[in-house]
């Protein structure tokens, strides 16, 4: 069995993610490159394409989300919002579909919803956005109400309304449209993304998220693939199937004496990768971090891992030596102030700093 080290794994995922050499990817190829880029809080996302581009363009996440329509910003891996290409959006929710929480009598109690109240609320909601119409919470759930009848409805769509929303956007039936003023608005994705051809059967689906998966956080077991996807929530019957519908173009290797997936066509280049000794700075909520999890002891060291995984789901910027997650930072004005775990290289220190400065203003 071929063997590489957690080393050469960080520098090779360093390199395929920008993060290592920085290039001329569009807004679109990082977000395919990464298998998503996490939206949920918006700014975090534009700072993890620029920061992955050469020469960042002020306003192109805007654009390619807007004005071309190449990615769509909807609820996908985690129940969090992500920026993914509009093309292969489609594979990622039917994945993340899966999980079928709803069915759950501890989901029903706490969201007071039945997989009964989502069907009509989803039926309802294409009926409203059938026609290109873009429309906020509250014209969405008047529509819903208008449609049903249902106060009860309203209700529920009042008090836990992005929850209840995530299944209607992994069943593609909509997807965020443009903001009105600072109001998020929704639209359908069959009429607001061009070439959208509907939710793919479940294996195609797996062979597009677990290749593009491994393409940026490979090597890795499908145990890993399911913290990233769900939380490690769905079930074990599915993710063999999904690896085994992936399995055409896939290899193993080693990684520490631990047997993963990686695709067959990156396994000389990661077999050639020395590790890294560089120094850089991601944002908070950066996939990098993100793909492995926090709880990934190989890139944060469980005695800081609450400064990098902080209270109410909040993903520090982190300081990367060596690929390993070696600190946190945070902007101080014009300035960055770093909190470091470990002895980092001063002078790579600073120009990593200064690399991310410009993007900070």
């Amino acid at each position: 069995m071929t063997s590489v080290t957690w080393p050469q794994v960080l520098a090779w995922r360093m390199r395929r993610q920008f993060v290592e050499r920085p290039g001329n990817a569009t807004a679109v190829q990082v977000a395919r490159r990464l298998a998503g880029v996490q939206a949920q809080v918006a700014s975090a996302a534009e700072f993890a394409v620029a920061v992955r581009q050469e020469a960042s363009e002020a306003g192109a996440v805007s654009r390619a989300l807007l004005e071309e329509r190449a990615l769509v910003k909807t609820w996908a891996m985690r129940g969090t919002l992500h920026l993914l290409p509009a093309d292969e959006a489609a594979a990622y929710l039917v994945l993340c579909s899966a999980i079928r929480n709803w069915e759950k009598g501890s989901w029903q109690r706490t969201f007071g919803a039945t997989p009964a109240d989502l069907e009509a609320i989803a039926a309802s909601a294409r009926d409203a956005l059938a026609d290109g119409r873009t429309l906020t919470r509250e014209e969405l759930t008047a529509a819903v109400v208008e449609e049903t009848g249902s106060r009860h409805l309203a209700e529920v769509l009042g008090s836990g309304w992005g929850t209840l929303l995530k299944p209607l956007a992994w069943w593609g039936v909509l997807c965020h449209g443009p903001s009105r003023g600072n109001l998020v608005t929704f639209a359908a994705p069959e009429r607001w993304l061009p070439g959208w051809t509907g939710l793919p059967p479940v294996e195609e689906a797996a062979r597009t998220v677990v290749h593009a998966y491994l393409g940026a956080h490979g090597p890795a077991t499908p145990d890993m693939f399911d913290t990233w996807l769900m939380r490690k929530g769905n079930r074990k019957k599915d993710l063999k199937e999904w690896f085994a519908a992936a399995e055409d173009g896939l290899t193993t290797i080693e990684v520490e004496g631990v047997h993963m997936h990686v695709l067959d066509e990156h396994k000389d280049e990661l077999l050639d990768t020395e590790p890294s000794t560089s120094v850089r700075l991601l944002g908070g909520f950066d996939q990098y971090v993100l793909g492995a999890g926090t709880s990934a002891a190989y890139l944060v060291s469980p005695e800081h891992r609450g400064k990098v995984s902080r209270t109410g789901g909040w993903i520090s910027p982190v300081v990367l030596y060596e690929g390993r997650v070696a600190g946190v930072w945070e902007p101080t004005g014009e300035d960055v102030t770093v909190t470091a775990f470990e002895d980092v290289p001063t002078g790579p220190l600073k120009a990593a700093i200064a690399r991310v400065q410009p993007l900070l203003a």
